[in-house]
């Protein structure tokens, strides 16, 4: 099942993304911390997977910026080693997109696999006249168009993502 986060899955959420990358180390699991506490946090964009009572995945989205048009930056999303490649990402990032676009959002971006993200429908955000926060992202910073052609301009993040 997919829900949004609840006050009691912050520790939970966290150790998915200890487990997700790497263990306590994981720059993820601190950066939906300190995304939590930054005014970009969109709290009913905070979704975990759950089975059994079980958090088993987590991904996020939170306020982003094309020039100075509203966007959503997705990140991090994480799943237990176990249950990956068992359709829980897939899942988790339907839902966020199903759940932007119920808000009215009109664009999402990410940097990940090309590969994996185009199944979504995510493009290469250049293809778009949309410029990644760092250039040397290329291809792997990519974009969904939700409703309509997004702005051309750069993108920026929510605050934390600046302090990785």
């Amino acid at each position: 099942m997919v829900r949004r986060e609840r006050a009691g899955d912050v520790d939970a959420i966290r150790d998915v993304h200890r487990a997700a990358f790497g263990g306590a180390d994981a720059v993820e699991a601190t950066l939906v911390d300190a995304l939590r506490a930054d005014p970009g946090w969109l709290p009913h964009l905070s979704l975990v997977a759950e089975r059994d009572g079980d958090l088993i995945g987590h991904v996020v989205a939170t306020r982003a910026w094309i020039a100075e048009v509203p966007a959503l930056g997705l990140g991090p999303i994480g799943v237990l080693p176990a249950e990956q490649g068992a359709g829980v990402g897939s899942a988790l990032v339907y839902a966020l997109v199903g759940a932007a676009q119920a808000r009215d959002e009109t664009v999402v971006g990410l940097l990940g696999e090309p590969a994996y993200y185009a199944r979504f429908g995510f493009v290469a955000a250049s293809d778009l006249a949309v410029a990644a926060p760092v250039p040397a992202w290329g291809r792997h910073f990519q974009v969904l168009a939700i409703a309509g052609r997004p702005p051309a301009g750069g993108f920026r993040y929510a605050a934390p993502f600046d302090e990785l």
